[in-house]
């Protein structure tokens, strides 16, 4: 077992990020993600990486395609309105079918907002973040340990299927300290033959690209990439359950709601209330089928979200509303308490079972 070491979550996912394989980091500093930059501006330059502080987090996204593009696994990080500013970027790196790993370490908002953690980018990551039909993957870690594998992970299935992937933590798991076992280095085997890193006059050149001014190549464009989307959400949608299989009512919640929703489950088992708990860990694919399979036998939801409530439509959604779905959030930086996630549940328990 690897030895474990204390490290702060935006550290720790920044040197797996480079265990990983990472090369390139172009960032701009923001409360509460900057240590990922800062970290980055000192490893870099030891493991012969590239490190640079862009101008802007519009400059920032743009490097990130200019690297990517070339084959290199590349990174970005920023919170909540520097990834608004990074979108149109995204956007770009998904029509070019370009693989690279952006982290959003949540803060509140709208606007500058505050800079205590947050959910409310939900929506933002999983079905808005820029224009055109699209999707990136995104995953929730809601520990250190996940933060490190997830960024890994994350990699990997940026490389594998062509495209952006993000990390969708808080200011609160970028914040913390826990214990993680780092993962060794290693070295992405994933073949990129489309990659722009010069021909040595062996093969064509590759381009990367788009703009597509044909309306019936970028459809057909379009129609392909969605094929493989469909490919994703069949074999790569990730969750854990929680004392599920007898549970009346079901918490669904990620990230750090799902450990503060830990102890309100305890405490509600103490009180003779069978609840249970559906974490997506990946937000995009949502894991509709899996939520779907527990609606047979739970007789109630409760999103947990720290948002006013942005992924309780895709519980509905998942489970095309066969049972009632219920909230309990706090939001613009408040962080929810497992007594009121308690009181929440009380309250359900009086009014469905």
């Amino acid at each position: 077992m690897a030895e474990k070491v204390l490290m702060k979550g935006n550290e720790a996912l920044a040197e797996s990020a480079i265990r990983a394989g990472c090369r390139c980091f172009f960032g701009y500093p923001i409360t509460p993600q900057t240590e990922v930059a800062a970290y980055m501006a000192k490893r870099m330059p030891q493991i012969g990486g590239t490190y640079l502080q862009a101008e802007s987090e519009v400059a920032a996204i743009n490097m990130v395609y200019g690297a990517t593009s070339t084959g290199t696994r590349a990174m970005t990080s920023s919170s909540s309105p520097g990834i608004s500013l990074k979108a149109e970027g995204i956007s770009y790196l998904a029509g070019s079918d370009l693989p690279a790993v952006i982290i959003n370490i949540c803060r509140g908002g709208p606007g500058l907002g505050g800079i205590q953690p947050a959910q409310s980018d939900y929506n933002q990551a999983t079905k808005g973040l820029a224009h055109g039909d699209f999707h990136i993957l995104v995953l929730a870690p809601n520990c250190i340990q996940e933060m490190c594998d997830l960024v890994s992970d994350a990699f990997d299935l940026a490389d594998t299927y062509r495209m952006p992937a993000m990390i969708l933590g808080d200011g609160m798991l970028g914040q913390m300290m826990e214990p993680v076992a780092l993962p060794e280095p290693h070295e992405s085997k994933i073949e990129k033959p489309w990659a722009a890193c010069g021909t040595e006059m062996k093969r064509p050149h590759n381009v990367i690209n788009s703009l597509y001014i044909k309306p019936d190549e970028l459809e057909r464009i379009v129609m392909d990439r969605y094929a493989r989307y469909r490919h994703i959400e069949e074999n790569e949608v990730r969750y854990e359950e929680f004392m599920t299989e007898d549970a009346d009512i079901v918490i669904v919640a990620y990230g750090a709601s799902s450990r503060i929703a830990r102890n309100a489950i305890m405490a509600a088992r103490a009180e003779g209330i069978k609840v249970g708990m559906f974490r997506p860990i990946t937000l995009w694919p949502f894991p509709k089928k899996a939520l779907d399979r527990v609606a047979d036998t739970a007789r109630a939801f409760l999103t947990v979200e720290l948002s006013m409530g942005q992924m309780i439509d895709d519980v509905k959604l998942a489970i095309n509303c066969r049972r009632p779905v219920y909230l309990a959030n706090r939001t613009g930086g408040m962080v929810i308490t497992p007594n009121e996630i308690l009181a929440k549940i009380r309250e359900i328990k009086g009014e469905t079972l």
